[in-house]
C-alpha cells in the first residue's frame, strides 16, 4: 500500500528520472545561451533536479556540455555530414546544405541557430573553445578533401581552390546561424543562402 500524508492524501513513488529527456532539456539550455552564460543553478533548475543530483547523473557541466554537445551533434546537427555522404557531387552537397541550413537554424519548438556554432561564445575555457573548434574543423576538412575529390576527377575546375571554398561555405553558415539567433525569418535566411549558392562552381 502506498504510503499517505497526514492529510490522508496517497503519496505515490518519486517520478523516475529520465536521463535522456534531462539530457536533451541540457541542450536545449546550451543551445540557448551557450556554455559560458549557463550556470550550474540554471541547468539544474532547468532538468528540476537538485545540484548533487545533477553531479552524480552528469559529472558536472562541463562534462554534461560534453555529454551535450556529442548528442546534439547526432541528433540535431547531422545536415551537414548526411549531405555529403548521400550527395554525388561536392557541389550538389555544398547546395544542399546551403539550402537545408535555413530550416534548421529556425525550427519551431528549438533554440535558433547552432550549438556547434555559438556554444563557446563569450567563454575563456580553451578546452571547451578546442573542442568546439575540433567539431567545426573537422566538418571543414571534410567538406575540403569532398571537394579535393571531386578537383581530381575533374568535375570541378583545376583552379579550385578547395580550403577556401570549404571555409568560404562554412563562413556563411556561421553568418546564417547569428542571422537567426538575431531574430532573422527562414525567408530572409533563404534568400542570403540562394546568393551564396550562386557563387558556387
Amino acid at each position: 500500500m502506498a504510503p499517505t500524508t497526514a492529510g490522508g492524501t496517497s503519496r505515490g513513488r518519486p517520478r523516475e528520472f529520465d536521463r535522456d529527456a534531462a539530457l536533451d532539456q541540457a541542450i536545449r539550455l546550451f543551445w540557448r545561451k551557450g556554455y559560458e552564460a549557463t550556470s550550474v543553478r540554471e541547468l539544474s533548475d532547468e532538468l528540476g533536479i537538485g545540484q548533487p543530483s545533477l553531479y552524480n547523473a552528469f559529472g558536472g557541466k562541463r562534462a554534461l556540455f560534453d555529454e551535450a554537445l556529442d548528442v546534439y551533434e547526432r541528433r540535431y546537427g547531422e545536415f551537414i555530414d548526411t549531405a555529403l555522404e548521400e550527395e554525388a557531387t561536392a557541389t550538389l552537397a555544398m547546395r544542399r546544405i546551403l539550402a537545408e541550413a535555413p530550416a534548421r537554424y529556425t525550427r519551431r519548438g528549438l533554440p535558433r541557430g547552432c550549438l556547434v556554432t555559438s556554444g563557446d561564445a563569450g567563454t575563456d575555457d580553451t578546452e571547451v573553445r578546442a573542442a568546439m573548434s575540433r567539431i567545426r574543423e573537422r566538418k571543414a576538412a571534410r567538406l575540403r578533401q569532398r571537394i579535393q575529390v571531386d578537383v581530381a576527377a575533374g568535375a570541378l575546375p583545376p583552379d579550385v581552390d578547395a580550403a577556401a571554398l570549404a571555409g568560404y561555405v562554412m563562413s556563411v553558415l556561421s553568418g546564417l546561424v547569428q542571422r537567426a539567433r538575431d531574430g532573422a525569418t527562414r525567408r530572409e535566411l533563404e534568400s542570403i543562402a540562394r546568393v551564396a549558392a550562386s557563387a558556387l562552381p
